[in-house]
């Protein structure tokens, strides 16, 4: 047992003069021992390696495809290698009959000597192999070896029997059924294959699944369907067919013989059509054909120049499902330390799910490593905000027989990843040149441009370029950030903007008023997401983005201007410490404001703190953390605008009794009609429709329960005795 657990002993053969001979079981045929415990290897590939059973068969064409090249590299020096079998072709035939499927290529075969030692050992497989082999110069045969994805077959088979011929060699049988042992023959009654190899595998009871035509057609289209070779399966076809009934024509006869001639003719002729419909019957008619199934080319391997539109189009179309053509696509190799082709297309609309979190990262970019199919739900390949990006990446560098799970940790997928992202801003750019595709482009996927914003800082400066807004001076087009920098004014230092539900809600807002004055531009931002993305994107060109919402709003003012604001302030202070008074911890401080010039007052956040628009946002979060509210939506400043009329009455009013109760009304109707304009919820509409109604009586001169009325808007209790309360009641409902 110490002799045969050597590292890397092939096998137990007849040439190893320290081990004992083959067993000869029965003439010409010799069993060997495998090199590792097969049991231990059976667990090893089921538990570690492989998570699904159905990649057998990825492994076992990947293996096909392999021998297939090699013989076609042979042939490029060699002409006559091709002569025994000059089609170069990969086929499978299940058989239900007998439960048991078999690939069948035309590629290098093997011979005996390379049956034990690619067979009985775990061999160096994968797919680097054969190239670090070619670039060193060396013997190229390891291409055809059976790696790791041969034993793969053992996950739905129990036996495995391979028929293989080599133009070197005669054909020979290796046979296991995974115990522990294999058997090699020489092939004297099998067909003879010409060159290439056969694999039959004997499926286990639970894996019938892999002999039905369906399956298998679902299995070579993910895995396998870029491979270079013909893949054909063995079909079967169920035809029906009319055939010539033979009983129903001697029952005729015989009723013809019975029949009396003097019949009238009219019946004769009835007779004739029945006997004509009863002559032919329908039967089945089962037939069998190769139907290919890998006829759609892996277009990524040629020159960009050489495919059409139309070709990427049913690339396309194939890929993602899509019924419409794509909007753009970029094809591109990467070379140096890693090497991969890829193609991206950008669709022309938006998937509906597009945001849907079980639609994350799966299926969008589908990884092929040498045309074989690897996974396409790898989040290290593309992140989450350009998951609306279709395409593939196929890499000459990736292990092919390790699992999914291990490939995830993988450090050449970060470089795929850091490439991908790279090519998308570029593909972007390039669409950013034609008006209309970009206006198509950004109505799709604007919202996942900003949440590239918020999410990636290395490409931030970038995607900034690519944002689009309405504002003050837009009209119906929308402007870039670079347009707005370049008609600035000279005296503008900054960008400011105002975020909003609507267009229409921010158009009239009084928070833009003295920047219209000035001639300054505002962006409108009316996407949730924007809330999010100017978070991070504070500046751009140099330039900081100013919310004209928040506090720290300052415009550059002549020393006049300076002077004037001063001595408002002065004149307002007693009246901005009554509003404080008054509406208590409502506001956090009440005072003169420079960003207004037509409404009389608005309400401030802070510089730091949720804007009024994303504190609506956060409060429409249907699992929000309410705690997070309370210190996160900052105290509002109430700003009053000392030059219009409805303030300078107030001051006078409120300096003739700073008691009267009219004041104080009117403070709290200024306060909450404030919080509409400035995008705030009302947290009492009850009260402020009491004013509003209130003030509709006052208009229209009924004032019968004027006091009834005061006590209501009174915020302290009522102080009318229980008749008179009750009496009220009365009439307030009449």
């Amino acid at each position: 047992a110490s002799t045969l657990s050597r590292p890397r002993l092939p096998c137990i053969s007849a040439a190893s003069p320290t081990l004992s001979s083959p067993v000869m079981a029965e003439e010409n045929v010799e069993t060997f021992a495998f090199q590792a415990e097969i049991n231990q290897l059976m667990s090893l590939i089921i538990n570690t390696f492989y998570s699904n059973k159905e990649v057998f068969l990825r492994e076992l064409i990947s293996n096909s495809s392999d021998a297939l090249d090699k013989i076609r590299h042979m042939s490029l020096t060699d002409k006559s290698a091709l002569d025994a079998n000059p089609e170069l072709y990969i086929r499978i035939v299940p058989d239900k009959s007998n439960n048991t499927l078999t690939l069948i290529d035309s590629g290098i075969g093997m011979t005996k000597t390379d049956m034990i030692a690619n067979l009985g050992t775990i061999a160096q497989s994968g797919t680097k192999a054969f190239m670090e082999a070619m670039t060193a110069g060396a013997d190229i045969n390891m291409i055809g070896q059976f790696g790791v994805g041969f034993y793969s077959a053992y996950l739905v088979a129990d036996r495995v029997v391979v028929t293989s011929k080599h133009a070197d060699d005669e054909q020979y049988i290796w046979e296991s059924s995974a115990g522990g042992s294999f058997t090699v023959r020489k092939d004297t009654e099998g067909e003879p294959l010409g060159r290439g190899t056969k694999i039959q595998c004997f499926l286990k009871e639970d894996q019938l699944e892999y002999i039905e035509e369906r399956r298998l057609k679902d299995l070579v289209k993910k895995h396998s369907e870029f491979i270079n070779y013909p893949i054909s399966l063995w079909t079967e076809k169920t035809v029906d067919k009319e055939i010539e009934d033979d009983e129903d024509d001697e029952e005729e006869v015989e009723k013809k013989e019975g029949e009396d001639d003097d019949e009238p003719k009219i019946e004769e002729v009835e007779e004739e059509k029945e006997k004509k419909e009863r002559k032919t019957k329908t039967v089945k008619e089962v037939s069998h054909e190769w139907a290919v199934m890998n006829k759609q080319k892996p277009i990524w391997t040629r020159k960009p120049e050489d495919v059409t539109r139309e070709e990427y189009g049913a690339f396309y179309k194939a890929l993602s499902n899509d019924w419409e053509d794509h909007l753009a696509v970029k094809h591109f190799s990467v070379e140096g330390q890693l090497e991969f082709t890829s193609i991206l297309f950008v669709p022309k609309r938006a998937p509906f799910d597009l945001y849907e979190p079980k639609k994350k990262n799966s299926g969008h970019i589908k990884l092929y490593v040498r045309r074989v199919f690897i996974m396409d739900n790898c989040e290290d390949l593309i992140p989450e905000w350009l998951t609306f990006v279709k395409g593939v990446v196929d890499s000459e560098d990736l292990p092919l027989n390790i699992s999914r799970e291990t490939l995830q940790q993988n450090k050449i997928l970060k470089v795929i990843k850091k490439n991908i992202v790279k090519k998308c801003i570029e593909l972007f750019m390039e669409i950013n040149e034609n008006a209309d595709d970009f206006k198509k482009f950004y109505e799709q996927f604007a919202k996942n441009i900003k949440l590239g914003i918020h999410e990636d800082s290395a490409n931030r400066a970038k995607l900034a370029e690519l944002l689009r807004y309405h504002s003050t001076k837009s009209a119906e087009e929308m402007v870039s950030l670079k347009d707005y920098v370049a008609r600035m004014p000279e005296s503008q230092k900054e960008i400011y903007y105002i975020t909003g539900e609507s267009k229409k809600a921010v158009e009239s807002s009084p928070f833009i008023e003295r920047c219209k004055k000035r001639n300054y531009e505002v962006l409108f931002m009316t996407d949730p997401i924007d809330e999010y993305c100017v978070q991070q994107l504070k500046e751009y060109e140099g330039k900081k983005l100013i919310s004209v919402t928040k506090e720290g709003l300052k415009f550059d003012e002549t020393e006049e201007e300076k002077k004037l604001h001063e001595e408002l302030k002065a004149e307002f202070a007693p009246l901005c410490a009554l509003i404080k008074e008054i509406l208590g911890d409502k506001i956090e401080k009440a005072c003169v404001s420079e960003r207004l010039t037509e409404a009389p007052c608005c309400l401030v956040t802070g510089e730091y703190g949720w804007s009024a628009n994303m504190e609506r946002i956060m409060r429409a979060q249907a699992l929000r953390d309410s705690s997070m509210s309370s210190y996160m939506s900052s105290k509002k400043s109430f700003e009053l605008n000392p030059k219009h009329s409805i303030m300078k009455e107030l001051k006078a009013k409120a300096a003739a009794d700073k008691g009267d109760k009219t004041v104080k009304d009117l403070v709290h109707l200024l306060f909450e009609t404030s919080l509409l304009t400035s995008g705030f919820s009302l947290e009492e509409p009850g009260t402020f429709a009491n004013r509003i109604h209130r003030m509709i009586k006052l208009g229209l001169s009924i004032e019968e329960d004027e006091e009834g009325d005061d006590a209501l808007e009174d915020l302290p209790p009522l102080e009318e005795s229980g008749e008179g309360a009750e009496g009220s009641k009365m009439e307030e409902v009449d």
